[in-house]
């Protein structure tokens, strides 16, 4: 049995040619477009932003990035007794702000595997050419016995305000953190 008539046929979808974002356009090339997630330490106060079309880290116009926003990351190996440099983060040198900044951080004695975390919360501001820490930081600490002589601390220095460790004499600790901040200008 043959079955006679019209055969409709729909026309094919549309499909999105470039994608506007926050800061430019992402064309995709060949159909493929990039899509990447990163941490940038710029400021935005929704805490994430799009960026299409030259991005951070392909910089092609395929590229879109996802951005987290207003975050703050480092490592830092520390020998001895001395003060090492986790985060570095340079203050507004056009106007005066003030920043509050939230860091967790974890270290590990590289011999022994003990352990180290911290939760550091501190305010700053500057005049546009000098930082002052406003008030003593706010630290929550876990640390093994073994590295209860271990220290954290945040200080400005020029218009930098500085998250430190300070290890223990013979013991290498390594660390992480990750930070965000708000700034009101």
């Amino acid at each position: 049995m043959s079955q006679a008539g019209h055969i409709s046929v729909a026309a094919s979808p549309t499909v999105a040619t470039s994608f506007t974002t926050d800061t430019g356009t992402a064309v995709p090339a060949l159909n493929v477009l990039n899509v990447t997630a990163i941490d940038v330490t710029g400021d935005n106060v929704n805490g994430v932003q799009t960026r299409g079309g030259v991005s951070t880290v392909g910089g092609a116009t395929n590229d879109l990035e996802v951005q987290l926003t207003n975050r703050l990351q480092g490592t830092v190996s520390v020998t001895g007794a001395v003060t090492g440099n986790l985060i570095t983060f340079a203050l507004s040198g056009s106007t005066a702000s003030v920043y509050r900044f939230s860091f967790t951080v974890s270290g590990i004695d590289t011999a022994t595997g003990d352990g180290v975390g911290y939760t550091v919360d501190a305010s700053a501001r500057t005049d546009a050419a000098t930082a002052t820490i406003i008030s003593t930081p706010n630290i929550d600490s876990d640390e093994d016995a073994s590295l209860s002589a271990a220290l954290i601390d945040v200080v400005a220095s020029g218009n930098n305000v500085i998250l430190q460790p300070t290890g223990i004499a013979v013991q290498t600790i390594n660390y992480s953190a990750v930070g965000t901040y708000v700034v009101v200008t």
